[in-house]
């Protein structure tokens, strides 16, 4: 991908008995290159149907949305949506041609997630964190240049959604892929976030740069909790 994702004055509604609701609008936002761009906001302000927009899973009603031509997607959902009757190396593998990718990548994809020594389990042998593992692995293995992630994380327990998290970073540093990650925690945006897109009511109502903070980060230092309060007044 040579450039970012632009997005300028996007609507989106949905008919909802009867009645027109409006999803986004006249939604603004710039994703760049091999960054990972948070999606923030509560419930029911428009993050899943934009990641869906950008994903080509949803329809948009109007303004424009600039994806570089040849950009390949990939996508991560809350639920892991493996294939139960598969081991971890086919999951990986699954959907893709034999030609575009080769048993040293799976092998080299399952080291990267961390999954060295469960290549023929299936999913039903896998903690909940282990099949998002195999999940981002299978996003990774079709060599997107933008991978876009629905809360994959929200599911996890305390403990295993930090592990992940570290994971994502750690990975992201290897990979520079481009990253639309949505999330409903502040604090989750603030430890993997390099922009935050806060939303409300499906508009864009604070955008803020964290490019300057290194990983790993300390949510606990004073200008990340004085950053966390501003969104708190502004969600």
């Amino acid at each position: 991908m040579t450039a970012g994702v632009k997005i300028e004055k996007l609507c989106k509604s949905y008919q909802v008995a009867e009645k027109n609701l409006k999803v986004l609008d006249n939604l603004t936002a710039e994703f760049q290159e091999e960054s990972i761009t948070v999606i923030l906001g509560r419930s029911g302000c428009g993050k899943t149907t934009l990641l869906r927009i950008l994903g080509g899973l949803e329809s948009y009603d109007s303004g424009t949305l600039d994806i570089p031509d040849h950009g390949k997607i990939g996508m991560v959902f809350q639920e892991p949506r493996l294939m139960p009757w598969l081991t971890v190396w086919k999951n990986i593998g699954f959907g893709l041609p034999k030609r575009r990718i080769s048993e040293p990548d799976i092998q080299a994809l399952i080291h990267t997630v961390g999954l060295q020594g469960f290549e023929k389990a299936r999913p039903m042998q896998l903690s909940g964190g282990m099949q998002q593992r195999v999940s981002l692995a299978r996003a990774l293995a079709y060599n997107p240049e933008l991978i876009l992630m629905d809360e994959p994380f929200a599911a996890l327990d305390y403990f295993t959604r930090t592990v992940m998290q570290e994971e994502l970073i750690r990975i992201y540093s290897l990979q520079k892929k481009s990253i639309v990650f949505v999330t409903h925690s502040i604090d989750e945006a603030l430890l993997i976030g390099q922009k935050i897109l806060v939303l409300k009511q499906g508009s864009v109502e604070q955008e803020i740069s964290l490019s300057g903070y290194a990983y790993p980060r300390d949510i606990l230092s004073s200008d990340l909790i004085e950053i966390k309060k501003n969104i708190i007044t502004t969600l």
